[in-house]
């Protein structure tokens, strides 16, 4: 079953990134070789009458395409000039290649709008609601009811952005900067205390949040939106610490990883299972949009620098600086899945 489950979490999320694509790129009217879901040897295939496209599913889950003329740098004779990719407007080839991002942030919020309406919306203001008398923060000025406004010196507007604050800083002594219920403020410096649950060493700082559930339409519609920025922002903070060598690679998962959270999160439930599609929908879209090579935001960047300078790039130019920065992620892949494997061993 988790097998299943992977195939359907993945096959899903890369279907509305690739029909993204694909629907724009028909809507110009460009000529589209194949519409593949997976990678590798592919599995089967079919055509439909009067159109030029194959439609095919390939054995690895873990990608997809859109196969389109004018992409490459060999000009395919067969294909009419007005079919191809480089021939379309500006606007319609920087709409094409948004559109798988934009696909995969509406799957999101049309998923978290369902996980609102099922399972209620939770509270997501950093607002304490207990401390543990065996921990260190029932020994500070912390009391319930304080909303934490800052970690050290980094901005605090929801509990998913604490949590993935208090996990950078795991370990550590933080300073929170905390509103009372009064409305005034004060700094707390607060370390954690180690603990062990079942066979692992955790920290805690001693103090729960406050988890309210809220249900209803107009709550579950804003949740949706809400929700989705806020796991961009936690997207933003993950880049940004691996660029600055906070979060190491270790920390990311790949392909076995994404296996086993699949079979976890299906033992908690179909809506679990929902929320899931959502995160890794919104996580395909963020990394997607980076203006690195290979990534659709490495082409809009091309297209970009198109529209400033008022010419395209060399398309052999272009290409050999896609295949580089593709040769590079295949790097980076080996490097997370090696790291997905020792953990299984661990």
């Amino acid at each position: 079953m988790t097998i299943i489950y992977f195939v359907l979490v993945l096959g899903i999320t890369v279907f509305i990134h690739e029909l993204g694509h694909f629907i724009f790129a028909k809507k110009a009217g460009i000529y589209i070789y194949e519409f593949s879901i997976g990678m590798g040897p592919r599995l089967f295939k079919f055509e439909r009458a009067n159109d030029e496209t194959v439609y095919s599913i390939r054995l690895f889950p873990i990608g997809g395409y859109v196969s389109m003329s004018g992409e490459e740098v060999e000009v395919d004779e067969n294909v009419p000039v007005e079919k191809r990719f480089q021939s379309k407007t500006w606007i319609q080839r920087f709409l094409t290649i948004v559109a798988g991002v934009t696909f995969n942030f509406l799957l999101a919020i049309v998923l978290l709008f369902i996980v609102g309406l099922v399972a209620g919306v939770p509270n997501n203001e950093p607002i304490i609601k207990s401390l543990d008398s065996e921990y260190p923060a029932y020994n500070t000025e912390l009391q319930p009811g304080d909303k934490i406004i800052k970690v050290n010196d980094d901005k605090i507007r929801s509990i998913d952005r604490l949590l993935l604050e208090l996990q950078l800083n795991s370990g550590k002594t933080i300073t929170l900067e905390v509103i009372d219920q009064n409305n005034n403020q004060k700094n707390v410096e607060l370390s954690p205390k180690k603990v062990t649950e079942g066979e692992q060493e955790v920290y805690r700082y001693g103090f729960s949040l406050n988890n309210e559930v809220t249900e209803g339409l107009i709550p579950s519609i804003k949740y949706s939106f809400v929700k989705t920025g806020n796991l961009l922002e936690q997207m933003m903070v993950i880049i940004k610490s691996l660029v600055t060598g906070e979060l190491k690679l270790d920390a990311l998962a790949g392909p076995i990883g994404i296996y086993n959270i699949v079979g976890e999160t299906a033992k908690a439930g179909l809506i679990n299972l929902i929320y899931l599609i959502a995160f890794l929908s919104i996580n395909v879209g963020f990394i997607n949009i980076l203006p690195f090579p290979a990534f659709d935001g490495g082409r809009l960047l091309f297209l970009v620098i198109e529209k400033i300078k008022g010419s395209p790039i060399n398309a052999k130019v272009e290409n050999i600086i896609h295949n580089i920065g593709f040769a590079l992620l295949l790097v980076l892949m080996i490097v997370i899945t090696y790291n997905d494997i020792l953990r299984i061993f661990k």
